[in-house]
């Protein structure tokens, strides 16, 4: 635990059984996957930045996001992000800084077998590497915690990957704490790390 207010790991109220209740982790390592991107958390202008909700005409521009933020084998072909983009339960939001996009979040949410609460999953947070560092990433990503919180999630994980400093100390920054070792979770070679927090 690294800042005031995040999760505590030992809590069995934010275990890592309790983020994956209904969700084998086999089944979670498998098609689609899931995983975060390392937005930085600088100041923005917030006369100029906006949020939305994702429009179809807004594929093209994600997807090439996306290919500028991850490696082949991690970026995500167009079939996967369209299946999470399209799903019922989706919640997916749209930076844009005088009119272009330059960053988007998509979340989930599922209801476990063993809770009666519903709980979210960020399942990724694409900002454009030309803009990194004025704070899109943690507009996106508070703002998806609040819509989350809304739609009644006690609890939000994502996963990230274990080389990936600059992603952890962005995402400890805004409270979460590690639950869990994913091994081999990217690329079949790469360990990940869940990690969580309360809402």
């Amino acid at each position: 635990m690294i800042e005031e207010g995040a999760a505590d790991p030992a809590s069995s109220a934010c275990s890592p059984d309790h983020f994956y209740a209904g969700l084998p982790l086999s089944s979670a390592r498998e098609f689609p996957r899931l995983r975060a991107c390392y937005p930085s958390s600088s100041s923005y202008n917030e006369s100029v930045v906006t949020l939305r909700g994702y429009k179809e005409a807004d594929f093209s521009r994600l997807m090439e996001i996306d290919k500028a933020c991850f490696v082949e084998g991690i970026a995500y072909p167009e079939d996967e992000m369209r299946y999470f983009l399209d799903r019922r339960s989706a919640v997916t939001l749209v930076a844009e800084d005088s009119g272009r996009i330059q960053g988007f979040v998509i979340a989930d949410r599922f209801r476990s077998r063993r809770v009666s609460h519903s709980m979210g999953r960020i399942i990724t947070i694409d900002v454009a590497p030309e803009v990194q560092e004025r704070g899109f990433g943690s507009l996106l990503l508070t703002s998806v915690e609040q819509e989350l919180k809304r739609l009644q999630c006690d609890y939000v994980s994502l996963e990230v990957a274990v080389d990936n400093n600059k992603a952890m100390r962005f995402y400890k920054k805004h409270g979460y704490s590690v639950l869990k070792v994913l091994p081999r979770y990217y690329l079949d070679s790469i360990d990940g790390l869940l990690m969580g927090k309360k809402l």
